[in-house]
């Protein structure tokens, strides 16, 4: 774009800008680490003591499942796991935060929670349908079950799942925390099903009852499970965050004085609550450097405000700027 000669810069490189920027950003994340590095450690040693204790319920449920019999209770133990992976996939990604970006890993490593959450999800699908192919044959053909064990064992899960659950109310700022927080509470309410199933069959012999127990919720694992699966995949599509509108950022970005137009418009997420763009938008060519950097950054602050999007790469150009599909060699089909 053309720039004012008393500006003494003959081009606007917006590249450069936003590389300046971001590396302002940057050194302002490490300030705030510095004064909030107690606050990490806090969250990563309350993460660290529920995997522990969830790792205890969930082999005192496997143990007493197989002792007891009972189906339903190796099913609340598959619920557990999907909660210590949740744990798990909280403290990693705790962790990936703090860990610098270099030149092989430019955006650093938040995807690996995506990715360990992906993996998670797709092992409790299988659990999910094994519990249900189990369950439908002790349907057919009841066994019984020991419904003192099965009392004893979840009323340890529930106690256990409510001290970490409401022992991390404290840190439910944190995504990542707030949903490993729900996770834990979720299965305290199926092990109180498994609770009530326990008396009654004790008491009634009417041992067909774990096995129904057994498929709600193992239809609940494979719910939450189908629920991660779409998440990570629009992560891992780079498709549009959810609760983004397409059309919102490009109706707000073209509402700022000054942009002309807005296209070659990109949203995406490098894991939860970390969304990203990227698009060029089309000013005035007679503007100086200060002034196209008055339009940045009022962008950057509305996405901010507005969307949550923390990480911007804005290109500035004027009507004369056309895009050649060959200038790289290779197919830009893709450019709009």
């Amino acid at each position: 774009m053309k720039v004012r000669k008393n500006d003494g810069l003959s081009t606007h490189n917006s590249h450069e800008h936003s590389q300046q920027h971001h590396d302002h950003t940057s050194d302002h994340h490490g300030h705030k680490h510095s004064h909030g590095g107690g606050h990490v450690h806090v969250a990563q040693d309350k993460l660290k003591k529920a995997i522990f204790l969830g790792s205890i319920v969930l082999a005192a449920e496997v143990i007493g499942g197989i002792w007891a019999n009972s189906l339903a209770l190796l099913s609340d133990a598959g619920h557990m796991l999907t909660d210590v992976a949740a744990l798990i996939v909280a403290w990693l990604a705790i962790r990936m935060s703090t860990k610098e970006p270099h030149g092989k890993m430019t955006f650093g490593y938040h995807r690996i929670t995506i990715l360990a959450a992906l993996l998670n999800a797709l092992t409790l699908i299988g659990i999910a349908f094994f519990i249900g192919g189990e369950a439908y044959q002790r349907i057919l053909n009841p066994v019984p079950v020991e419904g003192l064990v099965l009392f004893i064992t979840a009323t340890v899960g529930v106690v256990v799942n409510l001290y970490i659950g409401l022992g991390m109310r404290d840190q439910a700022n944190n995504v990542n925390i707030r949903s490993a927080m729900l996770h834990v509470l979720g299965d305290a309410a199926a092990s109180a099903g498994v609770i009530v199933a326990g008396i009654i069959m004790y008491f009634t012999k009417w041992y067909i009852l774990d096995p129904i127990l057994s498929i709600l919720i193992a239809v609940l694992v494979a719910f939450g499970a189908w629920r991660v699966i779409k998440e990570t995949y629009v992560v891992l599509m780079e498709g549009t965050p959810v609760g983004i509108q397409f059309e919102d950022v490009e109706k707000t970005i073209r509402s700022v004085s000054g942009v002309k137009n807005i296209h070659d418009l990109h949203i995406w997420s490098l894991t939860s609550n970390r969304n990203a763009m990227s698009g060029h938008i089309r000013v005035d060519g007679n503007l100086s450097v200060k002034e196209a950097q008055t339009i940045i950054r009022e962008i950057e602050n509305v996405l901010a405000q507005k969307f949550q999007i923390g990480h911007a790469t804005i290109q500035v150009e004027d009507n004369e700027h056309l895009h050649d599909k060959e200038m790289f060699g290779i197919d830009r089909n893709w450019v709009h």
